[in-house]
Parts: C-alpha cells; structure tokens; sequence
C-alpha cells in the first residue's frame, strides 16, 4: 500500500515504540515506508535500551522497507505518558534511577519539544497501554489499578490529542490501538483493562466530533487481534503453561472467519490507510483487523460443538 501513498513532508509521531515487535513498529515502518519523517516517544525506563538496541542494529532486520532502504528514527523523545504537566511527576518519579537523567517527558513538555523541533505535525499516533493488574479478574481488581490502567491507555490518548492537535496541520490524523475485550468479555485480560479499552473506543468518537471541528483532524482507532508482541507476552505467564496471548492466538485462529495468522504488517498497512489522506473522509471509527474474529457468536472449536457441520 505504501507505494500508493506519499506522506513525504509529512511528519509522524508515534507515542509508545520501545521494541521492533508490536504494532507501533508496524504502523511507524508502514509511514516511513510512505516517507514520512518519524519520530517517537518512548517510556523512560526502557528509554536507554531502546536506544542502545537501534544504535547496535539489534532492530535492523525489522527496519527494512519495501525499497530496501533501513527505517530511520529521526528522533526519539522520552514520554511518559500518565503525566500531563511537570507538576504531575512525584517526588519518587523524579528521583527513580529509571528516570535519572532525563526531564521534559511529561505530556505537555514533548509536545512543546517537537513543536520546537519540527513545528507542525501530520500524524499522531497512540501505540501504548499498561495495566499493572492486568492478571487480575475485575472482581479483585483494586481501584488503584483500576485508574492506573485507565490512566494509562485511555486518558493518555486524550491528553495526546489535547496537547498535540494544537501543532498539527489541518487534514491531519490521529490513530490509537484498541482490543476486543472493550466489548466482549476476554477472561484474562483484567485489571481494568477491558473497561480502559472501552474508554477509549468512547473517547474516540468524541474526540473525532471535538478535534474535528476545532482542528479539522481525523481521530480512529483500530481494534487488532491478538499478537505475541514483547508487552502481550508479559501477561498471564506461568511456568509450564501457554501465556495468555499464546491462548488468544491459539482460539482466533480456530474461530475467526479467516483461519489465517493475523501479522503485524497487518495492522501496519489498515494503520498506514487510516493516517493518510485515502481515508479523508473517515473519522470516529472502530476499525476491526482481526480476520473477522470480531463478527462471530459461537466457538467452533467448543466441546458442546464437536460434531457439528462447520
């Protein structure tokens, strides 16, 4: 698809890449692709990592676009993305060895660094979630990890878009990840999770109709399958046992419409469509990239449906 879009001049922010594997890297190789200028916020704890493994080529096999020519990363700026303002951070924040070192990674302080840097954007994109209890049902969630997932995959996208919009041009896009446990039930994926998703889902509509009109930008999001990216490997992981997305992939693919792998360029390339000007006319949707699982009522593979005509 790349090939048929030019997003050259155009400049793309991705908030949340810290690995080549999920589907931010995906969507950010399929703007560079387009060429567009990338630049990303990256989490400040794994911020150095991050840097060391691009600079070491650990991510170059992953880096390759369609003309063979690598990825680039013009810049790479520390986000943490709970925080709006530097009056936010904590006292046990600033004085972390995880952040030592580093300043201005609060929401409003990138913003204001890349509209120094770059002046305007085109794209925006919110590729990160955390729930620390994430393993846990919602019956045992406590409500301090219940706002913590909140905060951190649902608001964080709305402060983006508040702080960001403001520098970017008109016509521009903002694009998020979403999951179906929003909708439908996924035990395993708790902790609050599935209501920050939903949030999000919400918040995307809303914000399609406010940033819309005050800033004539396009905001979706786009509800994938599942992934063994690194972060979805992390949930749900006990000795001897498939992880929770390993069990995930597992059911998509004995159930969804399409019993196919779903891969990350796949999400990439509906990311890719949904940021450039092909889609101009399409905002507040929910766009479902997960061979089809979303549509279906009934598990083919259940015992109760052994025997039955497939």
């Amino acid at each position: 698809m790349a090939a048929t879009v030019d997003l050259k001049g155009k400049v793309a922010f991705i908030a949340g890449v810290a690995d080549s594997t999920g589907y931010g890297w995906a969507i950010t190789k399929q703007l560079a692709d387009a060429g567009a200028t990338i630049i990303v916020g990256t989490w400040p704890p794994v911020l150095k990592i991050f840097q060391k493994s691009l600079e070491k080529g650990m991510f170059d096999d992953d880096s390759i676009l369609s003309d063979g020519s690598k990825l680039t990363i013009e810049k790479v700026y520390p986000l943490d993305a709970v925080f709006d303002e530097p009056d936010d951070v904590p006292e046990e924040i600033k004085t972390n060895k995880r952040y030592a070192g580093l300043d201005g990674y609060t929401i409003s302080e990138v913003a204001k660094a890349v509209e120094a840097d770059y002046g305007k954007i085109d794209i925006l994109v919110h590729s990160l979630a955390n729930g620390p209890e994430v393993t846990k049902p919602l019956l045992e969630t406590s409500r301090k990890g219940y706002l913590a997932a909140s905060s951190a995959s649902a608001y964080s996208a709305v402060s983006l878009l508040q702080k960001f919009a403001p520098i970017m041009n008109e016509g521009g896009s903002f694009l998020s990840l979403t999951y179906i446990a929003s909708e439908k039930v996924i035990p395993g994926y708790g902790g609050g999770m599935s209501s920050a998703k939903a949030q999000l889902e919400s918040d995307t509509r809303t914000l399609a109709y406010e940033a819309g009109r005050k800033y004539g930008v396009r905001v979706n999001t786009i509800s994938a399958g599942p992934l063994k990216s690194r972060a979805a490997s992390a949930i749900g992981k006990e000795p001897g046992q498939k992880t929770f997305i390993e069990y995930a992939i597992d059911y998509a693919k004995a159930n969804a419409p399409l019993a196919q792998d779903l891969y990350s360029d796949d999400v990439g390339n509906a990311g890719l469509f949904l940021l450039s000007p092909m889609a101009r006319t399409i905002t507040g949707v929910t766009l479902y990239v997960d061979n089809g699982l979303n549509c279906m009522g009934m598990a083919l593979d259940s015992e109760s449906m052994a025997g039955a005509s497939n």
